[in-house]
């Protein structure tokens, strides 16, 4: 099956750039509530993933020095990430896409020339190998 079918698209995905800052990105993880999203570079290049971890590691490493009124002049391309969040070709098999997504969740999905076009979620693939287990299920035992 192509992955293509199970892609969130860009335009639907909430994504930081390097230049945002740090309080710009905590806004719109909270405000989403989600616990990473996707960093893209100006050329829309996939750069990595920032999470939440990755965010309170380098507020509490700067010594007091960020805070989260201060968080605005600190920008995401200083800090540190510490899970390589892999991206996938658009172009990928499914076992790729289900290799990646034991340990993420979710794939980013990348054009050939490397630019971000959008992700796929870990409960999708979950949903699509459910339905393989359970159709497993119920053929007659030999």
């Amino acid at each position: 099956m192509n992955i293509a079918f199970f892609l969130l698209p860009k335009n639907d995905v909430v994504t930081v750039t390097l230049d945002s800052t740090l309080r710009q990105t905590l806004e719109r993880m909270e405000f989403h509530r989600y616990s990473a999203v996707p960093i893209l570079g100006r050329d829309g290049v996939y750069v990595g993933t920032v999470t939440e971890g990755d965010l309170l590691w380098y507020m509490k490493n700067s010594e007091g020095k960020i805070t989260f009124e201060t968080a605005s002049k600190f920008h995401l391309r200083d800090v540190p990430l510490k899970m390589e969040i892999k991206p996938v070709s658009i172009d990928a098999d499914m076992e790729d896409l289900i290799n990646l997504a034991k340990m993420q969740n979710f794939v980013p999905v990348v054009d050939d020339m490397g630019r971000f076009i959008g992700i796929v979620r870990r409960s999708q693939i979950i949903e699509y190998c459910e339905k393989f287990v359970t159709r497993d299920a119920s053929l007659p035992k030999p």
